[in-house]
């Protein structure tokens, strides 16, 4: 697979393996390269962030297992599902600081490895207590999408990044999918070498420990936080200013669309979330299937994230080379308010075929959803990227432990009526998507600002003494990187629009 994202390999640039922008991000993208930077970031990204997906919700397929052992009661394993996505609520928050301070290197691979001793303490558990305490724990892992999504803004050019983005998440979610598959697949080895099923429950989380572990220093060792380096020695050398965390934090709390993108996520990566946590059961004990039978069914939902999420990024960044950042909000109204269409569906479906593929739908939708999301973010502000998309991704987390704790914890709800309210609150929380205005490139419904400019937009989050000493020249390389999001036809207009040796206001 190769996506490019136009013109020409800059002369300075040819020390990478791939033509690259005035940012030396790479403006295309080629799947089975490993070359470094730009494709080993990908690589390492997205198979850290998979990692951490299989270990946080390696549970969900042993549900059954596991509750005969520890005699857990609904609300332990609704309490527990809900334990196993808050933790993240918190540590991507951080994930976010950290990325713009110190760079995603350092917080994906710390992150990953200081998690793998409590996915080995899964273990150890005897009650229900203990249960829910080291799901909890083993959450806090799921930060690393943050340090994903912000590495790959960071060495990918922004007519690409929906693509681009949609992929390394896309896949790292595949692994709550693939821990349907594999952890069962695991615990019936084990259990084949001659262990009873509630010792084999416990070793199988050996897997998952030892890919933290691995992946870890693999991240520690091959990462790179930038195109021209790591943070620290390209500060040390003067060729990177250290920002003010106040102002940092201050520039994403302040503007409104941080806030919609929160909430918007928390519907799209939350309810997927969610379902991760209560499918397979769901299946088991609606439909009576045996453990592997609803297992496969339910790694179905996940695995869609080898081609839905991507595709919601392709589609984001197709639709704004025609149409502009209008396009992309288009897209990811139609994406979410769809997948809480087929998740109402899901739950009202008595038989099994209908019951699949609504499911297959909803997960197509809500997981492309969470791509063309990420189409959007990288150009809310550019300073406080990291934060950004630490608070977005937290918003997946929170919209994931409120809908579980609302629909899927007490005995009121069936696990059907859960997922019907579930999708109700989809399409009603996908909303405010249409308040969205960039004054630059407009809105679903309005058209840009007259006169105003990616570099006015911009240029505000600085103030007159930060631009004297330089700090705002990253952004405004990327608002010349962005022209794109104009629209094809706008930027056509603009152009025959401006007399001969004159230079159109936006470039």
């Amino acid at each position: 697979m190769e996506v490019e994202a136009g013109g020409q390999r800059d002369g300075a640039a040819s020390k990478f393996s791939l033509p690259v922008d005035s940012e030396n991000k790479a403006k295309s993208f080629k799947l089975l390269s490993f070359a470094n930077p730009h494709m080993r970031t990908f690589h390492l990204s997205w198979i850290s962030f998979f990692t951490c997906f299989v270990s946080t919700f390696a549970a969900a397929p042993l549900v059954p297992i596991i509750r005969d052992n520890l005699n857990l009661a609904k609300a332990d394993i609704g309490n527990a599902g809900v334990a196993s996505v808050s933790g993240s609520i918190f540590s991507r928050l951080v994930m976010g600081a950290v990325c713009d301070l110190l760079g995603p290197r350092y917080g994906c691979a710390f992150l990953v490895m200081l998690i793998a001793p409590t996915v080995f303490c899964m273990a150890l558990i005897d009650d229900a207590a203990g249960y829910i305490t080291v799901r909890f724990l083993i959450g806090f892992s799921l930060a690393t999408f943050v340090s994903c999504q912000y590495w790959m803004s960071t060495m990918f050019n922004s007519k690409i990044i929906g693509t681009v983005n949609g992929l390394a998440a896309g896949w790292g979610n595949m692994g709550g999918g693939a821990t349907q598959l594999i952890m069962p697949l695991v615990f019936h080895a084990i259990k084949k070498c001659g262990a009873t099923a509630f010792v084999a429950w416990r070793i199988a989380y050996f897997v998952p420990g030892i890919m933290h572990i691995v992946m870890g220093l693999l991240v520690l060792t091959m990462g790179q936080d930038l195109p021209d380096g790591n943070l620290a020695s390209l500060q040390k050398k003067g060729d990177m200013k250290k920002d003010k965390f106040s102002k940092v934090l201050w520039g994403a709390v302040t503007n409104y669309r941080t806030w919609i993108f929160v909430l918007l996520y928390g519907y799209s990566m939350g309810v997927e979330l969610t379902t991760d946590n209560v499918i397979a059961e769901y299946y088991f004990d609606h439909f009576h299937l045996d453990l592997s039978t609803a297992g496969t069914i339910a790694a179905c939902f996940g695995m869609a994230n080898l081609v839905a999420r991507p595709a919601g990024g392709y589609l984001s960044d197709l639709g704004a080379r025609y149409f502009g950042m209008r396009a992309r909000l288009w897209n990811l109204w139609i994406l979410q308010t769809a997948g809480g269409a087929f998740c109402i569906w899901l739950g009202r479906a008595s038989a099994l075929p209908a019951s699949v593929t609504a499911m297959v739908l909803f997960s197509i939708c809500a997981q492309a959803a969470c791509g063309a999301t990420f189409g959007v973010a990288p150009f809310i502000s550019r300073r406080p990227l990291g934060i950004i998309s630490g608070l977005t991704g937290a918003g997946g987390n929170f919209g994931a432990g409120l809908t579980q704790l609302l629909f899927f914890t007490s005995s009121q709800y069936s696990t059907g009526t859960g997922l019907q309210y579930m999708g109700i609150m989809i399409m009603c929380c996908t909303l405010p998507v249409a308040f969205v205005h960039f004054p630059q490139w407009g809105s679903m419904f309005f058209p840009a600002s007259a006169g105003a400019t990616a570099e006015e937009y911009y240029g505000s989050e600085w103030t007159d003494e930060e631009k004297k000493n330089g700090l705002h020249i990253p952004g405004q390389k990327f608002a010349e990187n962005s022209i794109s999001e104009c629209g094809r036809r706008n930027i056509i207009l603009a152009t025959s629009a401006t007399p001969p040796n004159n230079t159109p206001q936006h470039a």
